[in-house]
C-alpha cells in the first residue's frame, strides 16, 4: 500500500531543529521532500541530522543570489508544502514569502507553514530565538534550590515541529475539500503552551497545589539503580499492602518518615527485582535508564521505534524509528540522509518539465465546499482518560471536530477534565451496561473516529476493539494510545508520563545522580499531537479510497522523538551532553548567567561577543580557556540587572532572555494574555480558571479554543437526542445506565 502522503511535494528550507523535524515526520509517511540547504550546508552540523534528514533529497541554494531565488521560486510554484523557520520578515525580503507564494497568481494550493522564534506579531520577533533563549521565555528552567535547571530536551522547536505536522495534514485534509491551500505560523514560543499544559493552568489566579506526599516517586533499589514507581489508583493498595507499607500510610507519619520508610523497602530488592515483581501485579514502575541503555532496550527494539540505519557520513548508526503508526499506509525509512546538494541534478531537470497534479480520485470533489474549520462535519467518540488520549480528542476539537467525551459514571474525577476536555461534549456512561454499549454503538454509527487509550485488553473485553467496530463501521479511523506501543515485551504494561520519561532515559538526564521527573508532561501531550497526525493521515488516506484503518502512538515513542537530539549512537559516540539538576548550559555562550536581580539565558555564536562594548575585552582575551570565559561572564553579568543585560546582548546581535521562574507568572504574563495563548473563563463550580490555548496560526480554516470544559455528563440530553433517545435521560440515570451528577471535574 503506497503511503498516505505519496506524491505530495515539499520543500524544507528548515535549519536547526524544528522545520528539519518537522519535514522529516512529513516524509516518514512518504512526503517528497526537497531540503534546501545553504552554501556549506545545515547550520548546524550535528549527528541528529541523520534522523531529521532521512527521507529527504538535496540542493544548495543561495537564496542571496538571483538566481536560486528564482530556482527556489520554481520549486515553491510546484509544491504542495513549504516550511521555514527563519524569523518574521526574512523570507518575504528574499521574495518567498507565504503571501506572495500562495497568491492566486502563485500557488493557491500552497500550505505555507512558518515556525519563527517569535511571532511575527510579538514585539521579540527579531530576537535570536536560539532553543536555550526560548527555554527560558516558557518556564523550562525552573529553580531547584537557589538557581534555574538547564535541560538540553528542546521543547520548543520539537512542539512546533509536532504541531507543524499536525496543522499540514489538516491543511491537506481542508485542500482535499474545498482546492486551497493557506498560510500557516506556529512560532516555538507560542507551540511551548502546548507542553505547558495542566502544569499552567490557575483556578482563579493560583496554581493547583502540590501533595504533601507523593506516592509516584524515583526509589532506590539495592543495586543503587532507581525505580520509578507510579501510584495508580487501581493496583496501588495491593501493591503497597504486599510490601507493609499500607500500615506505615495508616498511621499518617509525617511526609519525610513515610518516604523514608518506602526507601527503606525498596532497597531490600534490586530494580529488576522490583520491576519484575511491579509488572506481574499490574501496577506500574520501570527502572530509570539512561538514554544509551534506551537505545539497547527490548522494548525499544522490539516496537522498532529504535532501529539501525545507514548514513553517509555517520556510518551505522542507531537511532530513532517512525512516531505515528498507521495499519494500511505505515510510515518508513525509506532512505537515508542524502549528502549535501547530492540531488540538485535531478530536481533541476525536474523543474524543466511541468508539474504533474495527481488527478482527483472518483468521488472525490475539488474546489467544492467552503470550509470554516478543517475538520468541519466530522464526529469523534472519545474513549480516552487522564492526558494523552483526552489531547489527541481536544486538538480534534479544536480543528473543528465535533467530539463526544465517553467517561465513566464510576469514577470519583475526571482527571485534568478542565485542561483535555475543552471544546468537547461530555456524557457520563457505563460500558458495562448492555444498554450503554448500545449507546456507544450508536454513537459509532455516526462517528468518523474513535479514541481510546485503555490498558492493553480492556477494549477486547468490552467488546470495542478495533476489529469490531471496523467490523461494524469499516471507514472507521480508530486511534489508540499507550504508554510502550502495541508491540514488544512491555506493550501490555500501564504507564503514565511518568513511566515514559524514566524507561526512556529523560529522569536520568534531567537529575543525573538522582533521576528527577522533567518540567513538563512533554510525553503526554506530544503522544496526543502524534496521535492527531495519525488521525488526519488517515481521514487524508479515507478521502481517497473510502478506507478506514488503526492508528497508535505512544508515549515512549514521543520519548524518543523528543530525544532525538541525542539519541544517535554510532561508532566514537560520546554521551557528554548537559545533565542533572546542577546544569546551566552547553558551554559559557550557551548557559544560564545570574544578573544582579535574577537570571537571564545567553545564546551566541563564537566572535558575537565582540559585538557587545561591555563584553568585547572577554572576547579578546585569547588566552581564555573555555571555563575561564565562563567565569569571566559570570562575574560580568552580575553586575548589572537582567533588563539591562538583555537589551544590551540582543541589541549587539547575541540572543538572549530573562528566565521567567514560574508557569504561573508565565500564564499571566500579559503579552501571554493579549496573544491569547493563556485565556481565563468561567468554568461551572470553580470561578475563574486560566488555561492555555491553541497556538497554531491559520489564514483559511483557523483553530478555535472551543468552550470551557463542560460540567461531566452535562451534554447527555443533547447527545441522546442525536442518536433517537430524546426523552430516554430521566429512566437511563434511574438504571445507571448514564449519570448526570456526582462527578468531579479535576483540574
Amino acid at each position: 500500500m503506497p503511503s498516505v502522503l505519496q506524491g505530495l511535494r515539499v520543500i524544507d528550507f528548515g535549519q536547526y531543529i524544528a522545520g528539519p523535524m518537522a519535514a522529516m515526520l512529513l516524509g516518514d509517511h512518504g512526503a517528497d521532500v526537497i531540503r534546501i540547504d545553504p552554501p556549506g550546508g545545515p547550520r548546524w552540523n550535528t549527528p541528529a541530522n541523520a534522523t531529521w534528514n532521512r527521507n529527504k533529497r538535496s540542493i544548495v541554494l543561495d537564496l542571496k543570489k538571483e538566481a536560486d531565488r528564482n530556482t527556489a521560486q520554481q520549486l515553491i510554484a510546484g509544491a504542495d508544502v513549504v516550511i521555514e523557520n527563519f524569523r518574521p520578515g526574512v523570507m518575504d525580503r528574499l521574495g518567498l514569502g507565504a503571501k506572495d507564494m500562495t497568491a492566486a497568481t502563485a500557488n493557491p494550493r500552497l500550505i505555507y507553514c512558518s515556525l519563527p522564534g517569535f511571532g511575527a506579531d510579538d514585539p521579540r520577533a527579531q530576537i535570536k530565538a536560539w532553543e536555550g533563549v526560548l527555554g527560558a521565555a516558557t518556564g523550562a528552567y525552573r529553580a531547584a534550590g537557589p538557581r534555574p535547571v538547564y535541560t538540553v530536551i528542546p521543547y520548543s522547536s520539537a512542539y512546533a515541529a509536532f504541531l507543524c505536522a499536525v496543522t499540514v495534514a489538516m491543511a491537506l485534509n481542508a485542500r482535499a475539500r474545498s482546492g486551497l491551500g493557506q498560510r500557516v505560523e506556529i512560532p516555538l514560543f507560542d507551540a511551548t503552551f502546548t507542553v505547558v499544559g495542566a502544569r499552567g493552568l490557575l483556578v482563579n489566579g493560583k496554581p493547583e497545589s502540590e501533595p504533601e506526599f507523593n506516592w509516584s516517586r524515583q526509589l532506590p533499589c539495592k543495586d543503587g539503580r532507581w525505580l520509578m514507581y507510579v501510584a495508580n489508583n487501581k493496583k496501588f493498595g495491593a501493591f503497597i499492602q504486599s510490601i507493609g507499607m499500607d500500615k506505615w500510610r495508616d498511621a499518617n507519619l509525617p511526609p519525610k518518615e513515610l518516604a523514608q520508610k518506602f526507601d527503606e523497602v525498596m532497597r531490600t530488592r534490586t530494580a529488576k527485582e522490583w520491576e519484575d515483581i511491579i509488572a506481574e501485579m499490574g501496577s506500574e514502575g520501570v527502572i530509570c535508564h539512561s538514554s544509551s541503555e534506551w537505545l539497547q532496550h527490548p522494548q525499544a527494539l522490539a516496537s522498532k521505534i529504535i532501529a539501525d540505519y545507514d548514513d553517509p557520513e555517520l556510518g551505522r548508526f542507531r537511532g530513532p524509528g517512525i512516531n505515528a503508526r498507521l495499519s494500511a499506509t505505515p510510515g518508513s525509512v525509506r532512505m537515508p540522509r542524502p549528502k549535501t546538494d547530492a540531488q540538485r541534478a535531478e530536481i533541476l531537470k525536474e523543474l524543466a518539465a511541468p508539474p504533474v497534479r495527481p488527478e482527483p480520485v472518483e468521488g472525490q470533489t475539488v474546489g467544492a465546499e467552503i470550509l470554516h474549520s478543517a475538520l468541519q462535519g466530522i464526529k469523534v467518540v472519545d474513549l480516552c482518560i487522564v492526558l494523552a488520549g483526552p489531547t489527541c480528542g481536544r486538538t480534534l476539537a479544536e480543528f473543528g471536530a465535533d467530539v463526544i467525551k465517553i467517561d465513566s459514571p464510576h469514577t470519583r474525577t475526571v482527571l485534568r477534565h478542565n485542561d483535555i476536555n475543552r471544546a468537547k461534549r461530555s456524557i457520563l456512561l457505563d460500558l458495562k451496561t448492555k444498554e450503554g454499549l448500545e449507546i456507544f454503538w450508536k454513537l459509532v454509527d455516526q462517528a468518523d473516529v474513535v479514541l481510546q487509550n485503555f490498558r492493553s485488553g480492556v477494549a477486547e473485553k468490552l467488546g470495542i476493539d478495533y476489529e469490531r467496530v471496523r467490523a461494524r463501521r469499516p471507514h472507521i479511523i480508530y486511534g489508540s494510545m499507550n504508554t510502550f506501543g502495541h508491540i514488544g515485551p512491555y506493550a501490555n504494561r500501564p504507564g503514565h508520563e511518568q513511566i515514559g520519561q524514566a524507561v526512556s532515559g529523560m529522569q536520568v538526564r534531567y537529575g543525573s545522580a538522582k533521576p528527577a521527573t522533567a518540567p513538563f508532561a512533554a510525553n503526554d501531550y506530544g503522544t496526543g499531537l502524534m496521535a492527531c497526525y495519525g488521525v488526519a493521515l488517515a481521514l487524508l488516506h479515507r478521502q481517497r479510497t473510502g478506507e478506514g484503518q488503526f492508528v497508535d502512538s505512544a508515549l515512549a515513542y514521543t520519548a524518543t522523538m523528543l530525544q532525538s537530539t541525542l539519541l544517535q549512537d554510532y561508532k566514537g559516540k560520546q554521551w557528554d551532553e548537559p545533565h542533572g539538576q546542577e546544569a546551566l548550559g552547553s558551554g559559557p555562550l550557551n548557559r544560564l548567567y545570574q544578573g544582579s536581580d535574577g537570571w537571564l539565558f545567553l545564546a551566541a555564536q563564537s566572535g558575537e561577543l565582540a559585538h557587545c562594548p561591555e563584553l568585547a575585552d572577554l572576547a579578546n582575551d585569547a588566552n581564555q580557556s573555555g571555563a575561564d570565559l565562563e567565569r569571566a561572564l559570570e562575574t560580568r553579568l552580575r553586575t548589572r540587572n537582567v533588563a539591562a543585560w538583555v537589551e544590551t546582548l540582543n541589541k549587539a546581535g547575541m540572543g538572549a532572555h530573562r528566565v521567567v521562574p514560574s508557569l504561573a507568572e508565565l500564564m499571566t504574563d500579559p503579552l501571554v494574555q493579549a496573544r491569547g495563548l493563556a485565556i481565563t473563563r468561567e468554568h461551572e463550580g470553580f470561578g475563574q480558571i486560566t488555561t492555555t490555548a491553541p497556538s497554531v496560526r491559520l489564514s483559511g480554516t483557523p483553530m478555535t479554543v472551543g468552550r470551557p470544559a463542560p460540567k461531566p455528563g452535562s451534554d447527555a440530553a443533547s447527545v441522546l437526542a442525536e442518536i433517537g433517545m430524546r426523552g430516554e435521560l430521566e429512566r437511563l440515570v434511574r438504571e445507571h445506565v448514564v449519570a448526570v451528577d456526582g462527578i468531579k471535574a479535576g483540574c
